[in-house]
């Protein structure tokens, strides 16, 4: 997968990823604070995640290839986020406490705007970033927004929307649903036995319903 930490790579991924009226501005972002970008592959955990290396100034974001254009900004904003407080107060602050809660919402605020988002995703953006959770995908009705503009939506079930007990596959694995915990449900691996946090809002296939 793709890897950038000069210009013109940069501003070619951001080309081929983002609303075109959005560019300019991720581009300054990276200008600003630069970082390494790398695509990967498509993960259900997550669709992007900020590290960087103990005692080290080299720092990644890392943004799923796949992500349709508005769910990859919003991430890409929502890591360079985390770039700018951990800047600013290393790894003293909490992960999605309040420092980064306002850097998010004052990186995002210039990109509220019709001319990037569609109108249905920037109603509920706009409503989800008065409070932004860790996730967006713990915004189930944001969630829905962004993926009404999957490029290759699949007509899949949420794990979500299926009732406690229920048998699933994920990534070539079985599982069966249990407890809600918070964003994440508890799930147990059929054939390990062991229990794995999967997200809520992960998009799950071969499903056998509990009896209610």
């Amino acid at each position: 997968m793709p890897k950038a930490s000069d210009s013109s790579s940069i501003q070619a991924i951001l080309t081929q990823h983002l609303p075109p009226q959005a560019v300019a501005y991720a581009y300054l972002l990276w200008q600003q604070s630069p970082f390494q970008l790398k695509l990967t592959k498509s993960r259900q955990s997550k669709v992007g995640d900020f590290s960087c290396r103990h005692n080290s100034t080299q720092v990644q974001i890392t943004l799923n290839h796949d992500l349709n254009p508005y769910l990859f900004l919003l991430t890409y904003v929502h890591e360079v986020a985390h770039l700018r407080v951990y800047l600013a107060h290393g790894s003293r602050a909490e992960a999605h406490g309040s420092e980064w809660k306002d850097s998010f919402k004052q990186l995002l605020a210039p990109l509220l705007q019709e001319t990037i988002f569609p109108d249905d995703i920037l109603l509920e953006l706009r409503r989800h970033m008065v409070n932004p959770k860790a996730s967006s995908f713990a915004d189930v009705t944001l969630t829905q927004r962004l993926r009404a503009y999957d490029a290759n939506r699949k007509s899949m079930p949420l794990l979500s929307s299926l009732p406690e007990g229920s048998i699933f596959k994920l990534q070539g694995r079985y599982f069966k649903k249990g407890k809600l915990r918070r964003t994440r449900v508890l799930c147990l691996e059929m054939k390990t036995k062991r229990n794995y946090l999967v997200p809520a809002e992960a998009e799950v296939s071969d499903v056998q319903l509990a009896l209610l």
